[in-house]
């Protein structure tokens, strides 16, 4: 029997200096590094949209938007995360200097079919760990809908949001959030939905 291969870790230190200088994006999962793909035109209208609506909603309150260069820290028990969510509200701040958050209240994902998977399950799991997040926002690309994951006394419950009159309420950071907004100048389309089923 042979022995398993050791992985060499990268330290959270040299992963965010590198951060600061790599043309590619990376996340990071406890000293592992992962490049980030690029995404299609539908996910960054709605990425952009979403991050227009909330800073324009936002602007000189106390809740403030980054868009998806901004990294969320998470403490796990045992390691540590690092993500670039798509968009992420916090009314908690870290230094101007830092490249990351500690203390997102709320947090976007715009899903396809290559992270339906880890933006639902992986990051759901991690992002609903940190204390100060109040909601989590998953919207589809080629349907106008959104699946939220929002804090309660019980835990977090999911809602779903569809259609384009859907105004998503997030009292959390004093604001809301309409779907016509969200989705103003995508083109939603048969091809589109068969490209990202199965």
């Amino acid at each position: 029997m042979s022995a398993a291969k050791k992985l060499n870790l990268v330290s959270i230190e040299d992963y965010l200096r590198g951060e600061l200088v790599s043309p590619v994006k990376h996340e990071y999962l406890g000293g592992v590094v992962y490049a980030m793909a690029g995404a299609r035109n539908a996910h960054n209208i709605i990425k952009g949209n979403v991050f227009a609506s909330l800073h324009s909603r936002l602007r000189g309150r106390r809740c403030r938007p980054f868009d998806s260069d901004t990294k969320i820290r998470i403490r796990l028990p045992n390691h540590m995360r690092f993500y670039y969510p798509d968009v992420s509200v916090t009314c908690q701040p870290n230094s101007q200097r830092d490249s990351f958050q500690d203390e997102p209240a709320a947090l976007v994902e715009v899903l396809s079919r290559s992270t339906r998977r880890i933006d639902g399950g992986e990051k759901k799991d991690a992002y609903l760990t940190i204390p100060s997040l109040s909601v989590y926002i998953l919207f589809e690309q080629d349907t106008a809908a959104a699946v939220v994951f929002r804090r309660t006394a019980q835990g977090f419950v999911r809602e779903v949001y569809e259609g384009l009159e859907a105004v998503i309420p997030l009292g959390e950071i004093e604001t809301e959030l309409p779907l016509a907004e969200v989705y103003d100048g995508v083109e939603f389309s048969p091809e589109a939905e068969e490209d990202d089923a199965g």
